[in-house]
């Protein structure tokens, strides 16, 4: 017996020493596949070479400028066919305005994990730097992901009674200006100056499960601003902001946005397009499955008078609308201001579905006002209930649907149903000449 148990202490002492043997390999394995970068900057593991900030020397004070550092690891990044820039976790940088520039080897990650810290002075912002905070300029096959946080610490901006130094062009937190197939994910953007997310002239933009936060009074706070910019998709995000959750400028087609909680702030619009007699096109837009509440507007298009060009094929499905003061709008009479001087001409507007839109309003159910000159075309309202936010006899406030100069169809169910008798039927190009020569400009 003595014996047996003799042979089972040399078996598991084999056992034991093989494991060891095993694991020694295998950890030479691992490491000999995360290199250091030969100029000492960043470690290398299988195809992918980290950048860590800290390794160029930032401070991670959030107070010292680590601008220049953030650019360093851009840079080196940039070179590499699969480069990481780490903003590492429980770290905060202050960083002042920056452009990081492609085009880069490869495909480039930006992982945030750390904090992200606009100056929080107006003064400490120079004034040829007033546009944007993080700019991203020709850059391809970027992701931008991690677990942190992009805070454009932009309280002072939105009072001006409190600052001297208020200019009229405030920071966008991050922009995209002629780039190409960008993933954003799982990141939060707080407090930005003013707009928050901005893509221009870019296509292929994917935006995925992100935080965009600022106080409902926060000025032009917009939390995505998309112009000319086309296949887009963005999904499952909480916004809420001062202004619009979602704004889409001229020159945006085929953009998808689904699964968005929108509010505090002003819905999620098409527009303003056309100030100053411009030239706006907008096309092959669908907004789904969404919840807009405690917001000024809900679905939105709105046009400047005098603008030319057309919207056409929009979508507004299944939005729940929960307290929004203007749930439903179409607004050709657009001004920003307290008057604006009547033009004549209009964007066209044509081929806007309003599909299941259901919740409760504290204003008006539903505004269209469509131009004089050129209505709006095969708007169709289907399966629209919207009831009043403040009980059955609803506030002293509370207005009837208006539709004005609008033409389509209607189908229930339709709540109020004061909305059967909205749209006129009718009202295509042929009648409107007008509108045909929009849809050739565009």
């Amino acid at each position: 017996m003595k014996q047996n148990m003799k042979h089972f202490s040399v078996f598991l002492s084999c056992i034991f020493v093989f494991y060891c043997l095993f694991t020694i390999i295998e950890g030479r394995k691992l490491h000999s596949s995360c290199k250091k970068h030969h100029k000492g900057y960043g470690h290398s593991c299988n195809s992918t070479t980290i950048f860590n900030i800290m390794s160029f020397g930032a401070k991670a004070s959030g107070v010292s400028d680590d601008s220049k550092k953030l650019v360093m690891a851009w840079k080196a990044a940039c070179k590499v066919p699969e480069g990481v820039v780490q903003i590492p976790l429980g770290h905060k940088f202050l960083i002042k305005p920056v452009t990081l520039q492609g085009p880069c080897t490869g495909h480039v990650t930006f992982q945030i994990d750390g904090t992200l810290l606009a100056p929080s002075k107006i003064g400490s912002w120079s004034k040829s730097n007033l546009f944007q905070w993080i700019n991203f300029k020709w850059v391809q096959n970027l992701t931008i992901q991690g677990s942190g946080i992009v805070d454009g610490q932009g309280y002072s901006w939105w009072n001006p009674m409190k600052s001297k130094h208020i200019s009229d062009i405030k920071p966008t937190a991050l922009r995209f200006y002629a780039s190409e197939d960008i993933t954003i994910r799982d990141i939060t953007i707080n407090n930005s100056p003013q707009v928050h997310l901005k893509f221009d002239n870019s296509r292929g933009v994917k935006v995925n499960n992100i935080t965009i936060s600022s106080p409902g009074n926060s000025p032009n706070t917009d939390g995505i601003h998309l112009q000319n910019t086309r296949d887009v998709e963005i999904m499952y995000s909480n916004i809420g902001t001062g202004d619009d959750c979602v704004s889409i400028q001229t020159g945006c087609s085929n953009v998808h946005i689904h699964h968005i909680n929108c509010g505090p702030g002003h819905g999620i619009s098409i527009g303003g397009l056309g100030k100053d007699k411009s030239m706006a096109c907008v096309s092959d837009i669908l907004i789904e499955n969404s919840i807009i509440e405690n917001t000024l507007y809900g679905a939105r298009i709105k046009t400047w008078q005098g603008g030319v060009g057309l919207v056409k094929n929009v979508t507004f499905s299944n939005i729940q609308i929960v307290d929004v003061n203007f749930p439903i709008v179409i607004n050709q009479y657009y001004c920003d201001k307290n008057l604006c001087q009547n033009q004549t001409g209009s964007i066209g507007i044509k081929g806007v579905n309003f599909d299941k839109i259901v919740g409760t309003y504290s204003t008006q159910p539903i505004h269209l006002a469509c131009s004089d000159e050129i209505p709006c075309t095969d708007i169709d309202l289907i399966d629209i209930q919207l009831k009043p936010s403040r009980g059955p006899l609803g506030g002293s406030q509370l207005q009837q649907a208006l539709c004005w100069n609008s033409y389509g169809k209607s189908k229930g169910p339709l709540i109020p149903y004061s909305i059967n008798y909205c749209l006129m039927k009718g009202g295509d190009d042929s009648i409107h000449p007008i509108s045909g020569s929009s849809n050739e400009l565009c």
